[in-house]
């Protein structure tokens, strides 16, 4: 999102442990005022039992979880808030808006449940649908919307009850491609606004970078790395980051600008001693029917796995000393006659080889 570096005290401090069946969350968070997080994960990674947890939905097994300077959740002092209580704001992945009411009753139903009348509570709701661009729409009941126009309901919900935590749990997965794009950028502009912190729950790299300040990424109820797009994206550290940022990414031992990488030994621009990876994009990759000569580069046998279309071009799937994604134009996977089962040879330069500290 890039708004401002963000140096102020955690309003959110949490340490998140929670027990689902065999599956343990032990993940720490800190987030300022004002600061946007994205939460990112395969299924299964916890990242739905962390945003319950922050919710008050599931409680912890152990950790603490402060906000603004209150224990909301503290097993070892048997504290904990009910969801109710807690200044927190969530906006659900399929929004979760009362069928029942209207727009303007949807949005006012937070206030009310903070003990405004219903005039108050109606004149705040009318106020927030105004800012989301819904006033006409405020007479309406959830299924008369849009699937943007529901998004924006249940933000503007959320929003009403001042949260000092908001918490965005997949807001855009329901949308299709044309509305998504519109009302990111709609959501991007009220997040800009908002002066508490915030969560947001995302499987799409696109909605973290465009939203977010900071990445949290989680795998198997850890995270495994954090930081704003620009690092995770340069220096990926899992399998899983690697694939999302579009990477071929590899462990092994460095010395100097060579790194050993199995049996295979790649040259790479950054000099490294000890355990490293090393990552290069997939349309570094070229792909020859023998062994190129010239220019210095890393070169290995390798076998076609795989052939599928990645945008304009096609996706090779290689095995061999490591397994690799190389990106292609059509008319060259023509002129190699590239299928599976066939030998060729891979070279990727040292100069687009990265290598860094593992």
């Amino acid at each position: 999102m890039g708004r401002r570096p963000v140096t102020a005290p955690p309003l959110l401090d949490a340490h998140l442990v929670a027990d689902r069946d065999a599956f343990q969350l032990d993940v720490r968070l800190r987030i300022a005022a004002g600061e946007v997080v994205a939460l990112l994960g395969p299924n299964g990674a916890g990242k739905t039992t962390a945003l319950r947890a922050l919710a008050g939905l599931h409680p912890l097994a152990a950790g603490h979880l402060t906000l603004d300077g209150v224990d909301l959740d503290r097993p070892d002092r048997r504290r904990w808030v009910p969801p109710e209580r807690r200044p927190v704001g969530v906006v659900f992945q399929d929004y979760l808006l009362f069928p029942h009411l209207s727009a303007l009753d949807n949005v006012a139903f937070g206030p009310r449940r903070q003990g405004a009348d219903r005039s108050a509570a109606r004149e705040r709701a009318r106020g927030w649908l105004d800012r989301v661009g819904l006033a006409e729409q405020a007479r309406r009941r959830p299924r008369q919307l849009s699937g943007g126009q529901a998004q924006r309901v249940a933000l503007a919900r959320a929003l009403a009850v001042d949260p000092t935590l908001l918490l965005l749990d997949e807001p855009l997965a329901a949308l299709d491609a044309g509305t998504r794009l519109d009302t990111r950028a709609e959501l991007q502009r009220h997040l800009g606004g908002h002066s508490g912190a915030t969560l947001l729950v995302t499987h799409d790299p696109l909605d973290a970078f465009v939203l977010a300040d900071r990445l949290l990424i989680v795998e198997h109820g850890r995270v495994v790395q954090e930081g704003d797009a620009a690092g995770v994206t340069a220096r990926p550290r899992t399998d899983y980051v690697a694939r999302l940022v579009g990477l071929n990414l590899h462990r092994g031992r460095a010395d100097g600008h060579t790194v050993r990488v199995g049996e295979l030994t790649l040259t790479a621009a950054d000099r490294v001693v000890g355990d490293a990876f090393v990552a290069f994009r997939p349309a570094a990759v070229a792909l020859h029917p023998a062994r190129p000569d010239g220019s210095p580069r890393n070169v290995w046998p390798a076998t076609v796995t795989g052939v599928q279309r990645h945008g304009d071009n096609l996706r090779v799937q290689l095995d061999g000393p490591i397994t690799v994604a190389a990106d292609v134009t059509p008319a060259a996977a023509a002129h190699l006659r590239l299928a599976p089962g066939q030998r060729v040879w891979a070279a990727v330069k040292a100069a687009e080889t990265h290598a860094y500290p593992a």
